[in-house]
């Protein structure tokens, strides 16, 4: 991806911010004082004024944690921009496929909840547990994650984990793609989402002094496009590239020209299934579900003729991000299917390992697995194992069939289209629901964004593709006028990790065994370069046993990752202490 200078950015950033709604009068409550990031020195600019923290404006509510009484303060709706986008009131999204009404539509996408338990009231040390909720890279409205009267299980929830430990929990709502502003344009365009994500997290450092909890010791959790979006600004800390945009929507920290005095890196980044690596997406997924024709096997193959040609783009593809296996050798089309392999295996194993209960029917025996909808009764399942060959007794696994693997994992939940990720406007498609919608100028309805989808165009009208404008990919994309290979670029963490950018030192990333949402190979790469950059002091990544497309499975492991990690940083308090 080519990136474009800063005159670029600044020339697009127009395209993608709305008119500016006035900021909540709460901001402006007497008594409050406005910090910058421990050590900046910087003197606050009179937006920065604007974004003090309040911080005798909570009301108290009581939950409990494993039976355990617990005071949190709730402190309501932040606004964390001084120029918040103005969404219309109806957004999509209702029951039944309608809409919803919105009640804050001045920031109502660009707020965070944040509730503090009673002991971190004084701390200035305790974590802060940032939760994003953009499922699907959906935009994200304000939700409040911490409910009055609420009973948490600290093992199988993360809130209630959260608390418990005494982390500051903050709910952050982002723009992104289907948000509708209030003059009926798009305005969650990527980055967007980034951008109010690094907005949210400068917000924290410019009150660093004032609010409870370290903005130093910020975790960002996140699912599916919730954990793509945690990757990418884990990735991508203190990157000028994206100081245009948050000038535009008057971030703390940044002034008019541009010039940053606050950072947005983040201490770690605990990501489940992230759908990221857009561009490549596609690619990623036809090959893996076609090099063992596991489309032909379950009957999933709608497009045969796109699928190949899209496979057949990824051995280039892995080749150039030039990524190493643990034992040194190079990442290749030609060994990624063993690594899968190994990958599942030691999934399986760990799994074993962890408790003597834990067993991996023979073969022939079967899974039995259960799921079911929001609201509706768990149906169990049962699939026969033909696939993987384990010993109990041993906790070894000896053997992996990956063409039935494979196939075991497309009949749980069946593969998604061709393309998986970039469908609109392809072969006359106008339904699809793929990701398409989050690019393209805000005032268009989408924009394809990869070069095959973009070259296979041919909805008539709908302005992308070579079919509207007369340029295939690369002609269009040469043009310093475009703008959808930027934003490509701006949501990819594989594009900064390993940069200049200040990456997250800490990662945990997960990846169902079972999870047909995105190619495991997108995870997988992320972990390989995430080990090669020497930025990051510690990498959890696995393939979560037997498990789908979901996050927070696994509470314990994960809140002892945080724990620990936590742990070996030492006091954020110390003088020049950020990592």
């Amino acid at each position: 991806m080519i990136r474009r200078d800063f005159l670029r950015v600044m020339a697009i950033t127009g395209s993608l911010v709305l008119t500016a709604a006035p900021v909540p009068a709460s901001f402006a409550a007497a008594g409050t004082g406005v910090a910058h990031s421990r050590g900046s020195g910087q003197a606050a600019d009179p937006q920065d004024v604007a974004l003090a923290f309040d911080y005798a404006a909570y009301t108290t509510i009581t939950v409990s944690v494993d039976g355990q009484a617990m005071n949190v303060r709730w402190y309501k709706e932040i606004c964390y921009v001084a120029n918040p986008v103005a969404a219309a009131a109806q957004q999509p999204g209702g029951p039944g496929g309608g809409s919803t009404t919105i009640p804050n539509t001045a920031c109502g996408y660009q707020s965070m909840n944040v509730f503090v338990p009673e002991s971190a009231f004084g701390s200035q040390q305790a974590p802060i547990y940032f939760a994003v909720n953009n499922a699907g890279w959906m935009a994200s409205y304000i939700k409040a994650g911490v409910t009055d009267g609420t009973a948490y299980d600290s093992a199988t929830s993360n809130v209630g984990a959260a608390l418990k430990a005494g982390y500051v929990f903050a709910d952050v709502a982002n723009r992104s793609r289907g948000l509708i502003g209030a003059d009926g344009t798009s305005p969650g365009k990527a980055p967007a989402a980034v951008v109010d994500a690094k907005a949210a997290v400068r917000y924290l450092r410019l009150n660093d002094a004032t609010m409870p909890g370290s903005a130093e010791r910020i975790v960002v959790n996140g699912t599916s496009g919730g954990g793509a979006l945690s990757s990418i600004l884990g990735a991508s800390g203190n990157s000028a590239e994206y100081n245009p945009y948050l000038a535009a929507i008057g971030a703390a920290g940044i002034d008019a020209k541009g010039q940053s005095a606050l950072r947005d890196d983040v201490f770690a980044v605990n990501a489940y299934c992230p759908i990221t690596d857009l561009g490549n997406a596609d690619i990623a997924y036809e090959w893996l579900y076609n090099i063992l024709g596991t489309r032909d096997t379950t009957g999933e193959n709608p497009s045969p003729a796109d699928a190949a040609a899209i496979a057949a783009q990824f051995p280039a593809y892995e080749k150039s991000l030039g990524l190493r296996n643990p034992a040194g050798s190079r990442l290749t089309a030609a060994n990624m299917l063993d690594t899968i392999r190994k990958e599942v295996v030691r999934s399986a194993e760990t799994y074993l390992k962890a408790d003597p209960a834990n067993t991996i029917p023979p073969l022939g025996g079967t899974f039995e697995i259960q799921s079911g909808g929001p609201g509706g009764p768990p149906t169990t399942k049962s699939y026969v194992n033909d696939w993987i060959d384990a010993d109990n007794a041993t906790d070894k696994v000896l053997s992996v069939d990956m063409a039935k693997y494979l196939a075991f994992v497309a009949t749980q939940a069946a593969l998604k289209t061709t393309p998986a990720f970039d469908a609109v406007g392809v072969n006359g498609n106008t339904t699809s629901g793929t990701e398409t919608n989050l690019f393209g100028p805000s005032t268009q309805k989408y924009m394809n964004y990869t070069e095959y989808s973009w070259n296979h165009n041919n909805v008539a009208g709908d302005g992308s593709g070579i079919d509207d404008t007369g340029l295939t990919w690369d002609e269009y994309t040469s043009k310093r006028s475009t703008t959808v290979d930027d934003q490509v670029h701006l949501i990819n963490p594989m594009d900064f990790v390993g940069t200049s950018a200040d990456t997250a030192p800490n990662w945990y990333v997960r990846n169902g065994t079972r999870d047909r949402d995105t190619s495991f190979i997108i995870s997988l790469n992320l972990d390989r370069a995430l080990e090669a950059d020497k930025q990051v002091k510690n990498v959890d990544y696995q393939l979560a046993w037997n498990k789908p497309h979901a996050g927070n499975y696994d509470v314990p492991e994960a809140m002892a990752w945080i724990a620990g990690v936590v742990r070996d940083a030492g006091n954020p308090l110390a003088p020049g202490h950020h990592g």
